[in-house]
């Protein structure tokens, strides 16, 4: 064989391939400029997902492209994953810096959630994974945190509050001892004993309560809560106060709203706002608990609402009603048996749901508490089954948090 007659093979073998990849092109479609991440997507190594579903701590995988390419419930749980992106600004910084350097890093942060005052305390690591992918893990520290800055002041506050009726139980009983001679007097001091032990009790439960809550974090393990059950439990427990006071306990709003977290937990919640506002109401005022959604552009909130026509609250003491065995009428507290108590728990079990509640209220008008939850839309890995996100967008009813909304659920 001549090398001339070589030669020419090659030449044709390599016009053969350039011609065969030219038409191979021209038959590709060409990609669509709207999808962005239409290219294959990221393989994930074999085990890390099991591995993450195993571990206790949120994780999520993120693709080149920063979408979240797998997550677990606790992440989402969290508020740190919704559908498929990281909602969080300040983890997305970290998993892009670690994106571009291929650096592991671990790091404190505090995230909070947008349009609500609640902070979630997280320790996160952040490390590559392959060629594309970013893993992030993040462990809660929020109840850890909590707990350790009101653990100080609460021995504090908790010592002075059992003082008061211990020795008050302590003199009635010396009285009754030196009226021995004088049944009127015993029975007299007998009641009044009675009174402060229940009052003792009830301090005791209400502490033990708030303890219980401090280390149980309702979102490690949630439950899908029907908000209709929440608020019809919460109005039979004060049915009878509210009759024997004669005032109008009343549900309204929209059926159906749903939230994540412990429906024990939000029953002793909305419960303690209905009791309040049946104590400090006079005779022949209304009561109106009720629940909307409210729909975001980001994120959808359920509002829960519990509004009266009572003595209000002055605007100078609003801002305290909150914390522990704070009263703003020592007397009328004391005469209905309050500890206290009952709005810190409150505030307390708003926050560990990730939320909040916030009180309008002007005096001689009466007020509005409301407890605003993230709404439950039945996406993603969260229990409960599914729901789509469009029906509860649909039953969106607006915020109630101020003296407009006030006035419309009670007329």
């Amino acid at each position: 064989m001549s090398p001339a007659y070589v030669l020419l093979m090659i030449v044709a073998l390599v016009l053969g391939v350039a011609i065969g990849a030219l038409v191979f092109r021209r038959r590709r479609p060409a990609p669509d400029p709207e999808e962005p991440f239409a290219q294959a997507e990221p393989t994930v190594p074999s085990g890390v997902s099991e591995v993450l579903a195993m571990h206790s701590a949120a994780g999520v995988i993120v693709g080149p492209h920063d979408e979240v390419i797998e997550a677990t419930e606790t992440a989402r749980n969290l508020g740190l994953v919704r559908a498929t992106r990281i909602t969080a600004s300040e983890l997305l910084d970290l998993v892009r810096e670690v994106r571009r350097d291929r650096r592991p890093r671990s790091q404190d942060l505090q995230i909070n959630r947008r349009s609500l005052a609640a902070t979630t305390y997280l320790v996160v690591h952040v490390a590559p994974l392959g060629e594309d992918l970013v893993v992030v893990l993040a462990d809660d520290e929020t109840t850890a945190r909590r707990v350790e800055e009101t653990r100080r002041d609460f021995i504090a506050n908790t010592s002075h509050e059992l003082k008061t009726p211990i020795g008050a139980i302590s003199l009635l009983a010396e009285a009754v001892e030196d009226a021995a001679d004088d049944p009127q007097a015993v029975r007299r001091f007998a009641t009044r004993m009675g009174i402060e032990s229940a009052r003792l009790s009830d301090l005791v439960s209400q502490i033990i309560e708030l303890s219980r809550l401090q280390s149980d974090n309702p979102l490690t393990k949630p439950e899908v809560v029907e908000v209709d059950d929440v608020l019809a439990e919460a109005v039979d427990r004060s049915r009878v106060d509210a009759d024997r006071h004669d005032v109008t306990l009343t549900i309204a709003g929209t059926s159906g709203c749903r939230v994540l977290g412990n429906a024990r937990q939000l029953g002793v919640a909305v419960g303690n706002l209905v009791e309040n506002a049946v104590i400090y109401s006079d005779a022949g005022a209304r009561v109106v608990v009720a629940a909307h959604v409210d729909a975001r552009r980001d994120d959808d909130y359920v509002e829960v609402t519990v509004s009266d026509t009572g003595i209000g609250i002055p605007p100078a003491e609003q801002r305290r009603i909150f914390e522990r065995f704070y009263r703003v009428d020592y007397a009328r507290s004391r005469a209905n048996g309050g500890t206290g108590l009952g709005l810190s728990i409150v505030s307390h079990i708003a926050a560990a749901h990730g939320g909040q509640v916030s009180v309008w209220s002007q005096p001689g008008r009466g007020s509005t508490f409301t407890l605003r939850l993230p709404a439950h839309l039945g996406t993603g890995s969260l229990p409960g089954g599914s729901q789509d996100s469009e029906t509860n967008a649909g039953r969106a009813g607006g915020s109630t948090g101020n003296g407009h909304d006030h006035q419309e659920l009670i007329t």
